[in-house]
């Protein structure tokens, strides 16, 4: 169990020096910038939004069984733990930002450029948000169309960010259940992508640097209990697929 935490912890800690380093140094979003980095960003943040992020998860549960390569039992039962893990990460998202109910960066910018009151904003429903937004940035130079479009599909609060949840989980699982089977290539990329997630939220004007701290913190604290019932309940994670039927047969003979 502490070699989990130890490597959920490590995967944590370089998930958060981005988000640290741009919160200390005081950088503040504002609209405008290269059109193609913006869009480059906002098709990484389209892997984590909703209906991709639902295909994204299968295609990663698929890879992780794969990597694993645990008996169907033990497979099911970790494909359940794995979609739990991001399921319950959304659900605790989405209570905290009922609570906090920050506004978004955007929504910010939309108070100072365009004089619209943030209480007003969020007191609306989100059909008439939406239109608002969309109504507001007809003829602003500043921020592209498809942008605008992303905005009005994303109207809630901002703190903590749920695609960083998403995102932070997926890499926090590879560190946790991957590592030990030296499938290191994977880890990177999804710590990667993670990464590349959690900026394209700074950029894009959805999300403050704490909130994707607090997303982190919260990815952290699922997936290190995810990754620990994983190991008791299915056994090793360190140990191949060969090895395990082996030790369960001798364990059956004794």
């Amino acid at each position: 169990m502490l070699e989990i935490v130890k490597r959920t912890t490590g995967g944590a800690v370089v998930l958060l020096l981005m988000p640290l380093a741009v919160w200390l140094s005081g950088w503040q979003w504002q609209p405008g910038g290269n059109n193609n980095l913006l869009k480059g960003f906002f098709w990484v943040t389209e892997t984590v939004t909703a209906p991709w992020g639902i295909f994204t998860s299968l295609l990663f549960s698929v890879w992780f069984l794969w990597c694993l390569r645990f008996r169907l039992k033990a497979a099911i039962g970790v494909f359940i733990l794995l979609l739990a893990s991001i399921a319950i990460g959304q659900g605790v998202k989405s209570v905290i930002k009922d609570r906090v109910q920050e506004p978004r960066p955007f929504v910010k910018w939309l108070e100072s450029a365009h004089r619209i009151d943030e209480k007003y904003f969020y007191s609306l429903s989100r059909k008439e948000r939406s239109a608002l937004v969309k109504e507001q940035l007809q003829d602003q130079a500043r921020v592209p169309k498809w942008l605008s479009k992303h905005w009005q599909f994303e109207t809630g609060f901002a703190f903590p960010s749920g695609h960083t949840v998403f995102a932070a989980s997926w890499a926090l699982l590879a560190a946790g259940l991957l590592w030990p089977r030296r499938h290191y290539k994977t880890v990177a990329v999804l710590m990667a992508w993670a990464v590349g997630v959690m900026a394209s939220r700074l950029m894009l004007g959805m999300h403050w640097p704490q909130d994707l701290v607090m997303a982190t913190i919260i990815a952290w604290l699922l997936v290190t209990l995810v990754c620990c019932l994983a190991q008791r309940w299915f056994g090793p994670l360190t140990v191949p697929l060969q090895e395990q039927q082996e030790i369960a047969e001798r364990e059956q003979k004794n």
